[in-house]
């Protein structure tokens, strides 16, 4: 069972939650894949992603979240960090955002997604909405993966690093935010999800 959690300005559209997508379909397991679009309201992304992750528990074979993972991404690696903790799920983390408060406070304003160029707005409410779902510390680090590129130009890698220790890693050396060859490192990621 997986639950993909999207980018800031992300969709269900991005590259990496399409190639998971096909992926699982290729596993004959379209059923365990959930990748809403969330909304730009990070309380509500929070409902939104805790409702599925909820539908995807109790739909598999022993009500059990341990075998849930959320895959999520920049701040939907933000998210799926909160709901792994709230719930005692796997995440695996794409270059996730770890000071989203900090990081998205520069971003309150009006944007537009990237694969639909729909219009939103990023309310300065939201930066606290963050705050809110901040986790201090991971409590079980073998429940984690991170995969961090040490190019990307968006978050700091080290800061990804630092804040998950003791979890499995993937530094990978260059690449970007996007994870643009996220085809390699898919294999160990659907492994880590149970869907090897």
């Amino acid at each position: 069972m997986i639950l993909y959690l999207h980018g800031f300005r992300s969709s269900p559209q991005s590259f990496k939650a399409r190639l998971m997508e096909k992926a699982m379909a290729a596993r004959g397991a379209s059923g365990l894949w959930r990748c809403p679009q969330l909304p730009a309201s990070p309380a509500a992304a929070i409902i939104v992603a805790r409702e599925m992750a909820r539908e995807l528990i109790d739909a598999g074979p022993d009500n059990d979240p341990s075998q849930l993972a959320i895959v999520g991404s920049s701040l939907g690696g933000y998210y799926a960090t909160w709901l792994a903790e709230e719930l005692g799920a796997r995440a695996v983390l794409l270059n996730p955002a770890v000071q989203a408060p900090r990081d998205l406070a520069t971003q309150v304003g009006s944007h537009t997604e990237f694969h639909r160029d729909a219009p939103f707005v990023f309310l300065p409410e939201y930066v606290c909405e963050l705050a809110a779902i901040s986790v201090a510390r991971i409590t079980r680090p073998e429940r984690y993966l991170l995969v961090a590129a040490t190019g990307d130009e968006v978050l700091n890698w080290q800061e990804m690093r630092d804040f998950f220790p003791g979890c499995q890693q993937m530094i990978i050396q260059g690449s970007d935010h996007g994870l643009s060859d996220f085809e390699t490192w898919l294999p160990e990621v659907m492994d880590f999800t149970g869907h090897a």
